[in-house]
């Protein structure tokens, strides 16, 4: 049973966390809370701040061996869609935020990234290799609708000729339909989309500001409808929560048109394990104990894991479980069915940003 009166609306952390970085730390105390209760005060607006902020360069090299991609970009940290269990939420300490609500409600915009991404591009020692935009947060989330970075980054690969990945669980990708489609002529586009439950109940508490679980599905059909293909991240699997989904989840992208489908076992590494301890307590109080337990017991007793090639599958019964049952929907529905490799001939001659005649 899903409790969630008394959390904050449309939030997936209910706290603000210690900064690990700094000294101090912030506190709310119950008796300046009982204060503003009687002065009629409104203490915590729950408003969202986008920030533009300046990097000298937008592609990150990827040096984990296990995450899948070597080259990654994102235009924006921070990620309005709250999911709890985010990976990506430790980041924002080095920002000077805390991985809670912080990470939610500031949004830091990179709005040079378009410009960023082409001089990158254009270096003469670059070789062409697929960047995978969301390797943090997600490219396609609420801020994309104003400021249309993520649009922006596609027109230049495009123009380039160049081999671009997308990982999101926002519908809005599909504003970008014409771009994708002049791209995938090409062989210069796939796209990961993710979907944690077929649940609205789950979905709506776990990830409280994404594209609803119909839409995704929309989106899985209608990118694989014109051409565009998709795998479909699985991600990440949490037991008691929707690991029981896993086959339903297959089966209904697969019919979709997904051409593959990927998963994690979630890990709850930095703060994340008190965020996610404190929402699931607060969201899910009668199998919080069961469901952290059983999290713990995929990775040796604790809540975390960071061994490079065990973190994302973890180890014992439970994660074996599921990492069986991954392999059977592989097996069940998606046999004869893969992901295409990305192109990445075309670009060489295109760095001047026309095709080179001589």
């Amino acid at each position: 049973m899903i409790h969630s009166k008394s959390t904050i609306k449309g939030r997936g952390a209910q706290q603000n966390t210690d900064n690990r970085f700094f000294e101090l730390s912030y506190e709310m105390r119950d008796d300046f809370l009982e204060f503003c209760h009687k002065e009629g005060e409104i203490v915590d607006k729950n408003k969202t701040q986008y920030l533009n902020v300046f990097p000298k360069t937008i592609v990150n090299k990827v040096t984990s061996p296990d995450v899948g991609m070597a080259y990654s970009m994102n235009m924006y940290q921070g990620c309005e869609h709250g999911c709890i269990y985010c990976y990506a939420r430790n980041s924002h300490e080095f920002w000077g935020y805390s991985a809670g609500l912080d990470f939610e409600r500031k949004i830091l915009v990179k709005k040079d990234a378009a410009k960023l991404l082409e001089a990158h591009l254009k270096k003469k020692s670059w070789k062409a290799y697929p960047i995978i935009m969301s390797g943090n947060t997600d490219c396609y989330q609420p801020a994309e609708k104003q400021f249309e970075i993520t649009r922006e980054c596609l027109k230049v690969f495009l123009k380039y000729k160049h081999p671009v990945g997308i990982i999101t669980k926002n519908a809005l990708i599909l504003r970008d339909l014409d771009l994708l489609k002049a791209l995938s002529k090409d062989n210069l586009i796939s796209v990961n989309v993710s979907i944690t439950s077929l649940s609205e109940d789950t979905r709506r508490v776990l990830e409280p500001r994404t594209a609803t679980i119909k839409k995704r599905l929309q989106v899985v059909k209608e990118l694989s409808d014109n051409g565009i293909p998709v795998n479909v991240m699985l991600a990440p699997i949490i037991p008691s929560i929707n690991s029981h989904e896993i086959l339903p989840m297959a089966k209904a992208v697969s019919e979709a048109g997904a051409l593959s489908i990927g998963h994690t076992i979630v890990r709850l590494n930095g703060a994340i394990g008190e965020i996610f301890s404190d929402w699931i307590k607060k969201t899910m109080p009668d199998r919080a104990d069961k469901v952290l337990h059983q999290i713990e017991s995929c990775h040796g007793g604790t809540l975390n894991e960071s061994r490079y090639g065990v973190r994302m599958r973890g180890e014992g019964q439970i994660a074996q479980q599921i990492n069986d049952l991954v392999t059977l929907a592989r097996l069940k529905y998606f046999k004869n069915k893969a992901m295409p490799k990305l192109n990445t001939d075309l670009h060489e001659p295109f760095k001047d940003g026309q095709m080179k005649l001589f």
